[in-house]
């Protein structure tokens, strides 16, 4: 995502630690956080439902029941009402800041939306839609990147009709998210696993190294297991095996990395830790149902 150029020439940087750019309306109100230098353990909280979105820069995320993970371009964060976050800014600096948009949403908007979709969508398995009461992290796809980044420009934008256009694109955000939600690859318990568990590690290590070469084998001995015995427990575990588990990290960090126009394909997979353009191109296409580079395109003709 970019930020508006008016944006960036009319706010006002007061702190060099989560400075605060806040554009409220009736419905939400997006918060934008610039930090322009390194810093640990700062604490956020909303007294409403919030959407965090990556913009540009890392920070490393401590929340309750999770291990602590990174927060990268291109993923987003849905946080219950008064969920506690302590943020670590390992890489901030001066000329490379870390921007995260933080969209708080009115809690009856939502249940106008959760109201709409039961009757309307309902779930094949007879469940009522409602929003999350714990922390989702996901890798915005193409549709909610594209609202993200028109609700940018709303929200900085002067027009006497913005009110209108916001409210029909938070409906859409609401819905968008949910759905995604519906379809995560893994269970909550891949990130809940307990911190001192070899499997816990194990994820963290790969999550951690998945620019190097990753497999069984060597990651059994980092779980100090056999390799059929390790493979077993993973997938018992975490609900898919080390290699499935591995491309999807892979991919996630591809998708935030294809948001910048300017990074090529080949400096794309290598960084995610693909040992050839051809593997990364079938198994992208098999998470996301597109080629990464016209993924890279698609994203850049809906930003303009």
């Amino acid at each position: 995502m970019q930020l508006p150029a008016n944006f960036l020439k009319n706010r006002k940087l007061e702190s060099l630690v989560e400075n605060q750019s806040t554009f409220t309306m009736d419905q939400a109100a997006m918060h934008i956080f610039e930090t322009h230098q390194t810093a640990d353990r700062v604490l956020l909280q909303f007294d409403q439902p919030v959407l965090a979105s990556m913009i540009q820069g890392k920070k490393v995320m401590h929340l309750r029941d999770y291990e602590s993970f990174q927060f990268l371009p291109g993923e987003s964060l849905i946080l219950p009402s008064h969920e506690l976050m302590c943020i670590d800014f390992p890489e901030a600096q001066k000329e490379a800041p870390t921007r995260c948009l933080a969209l708080a949403i009115s809690e009856t908007l939502i249940d106008q939306v959760l109201e709409r979709m039961n009757e309307a969508m309902p779930k094949s398995d007879g469940r009522q839609w409602g929003l999350m009461d714990y922390n989702f992290h996901f890798v915005n796809d193409a549709a909610v990147f594209q609202i993200l980044q028109r609700l940018l420009f709303l929200f900085t934008e002067n027009h006497p009709y913005k009110e209108f256009f916001v409210d029909n694109m938070l409906r859409e955000l609401i819905v968008r998210v949910l759905q995604t939600n519906q379809r995560r690859i893994y269970t909550d318990d891949t990130l809940q696993l307990k911190q001192d568990s070899r499997l816990s590690y194990v994820v963290r290590y790969i999550r951690n190294h998945l620019h190097e070469p990753l497999d069984v084998e060597s990651l059994s001995k980092v779980a100090c297991m056999s390799p059929s015995h390790f493979h077993r427990i993973f997938k018992n575990e975490v609900g898919v095996s080390p290699v499935e588990f591995i491309n999807a990290e892979r991919i996630k960090l591809a998708v935030s990395l294809l948001q910048d126009p300017n990074r090529s394909i080949k400096e794309v997979y290598m960084c995610c830790g693909f040992e050839s353009r051809s593997y990364f191109n079938r198994v992208f296409k098999s998470k996301k149902q597109v080629a990464p580079k016209a993924f890279q395109q698609l994203l850049q003709r809906e930003m303009f």
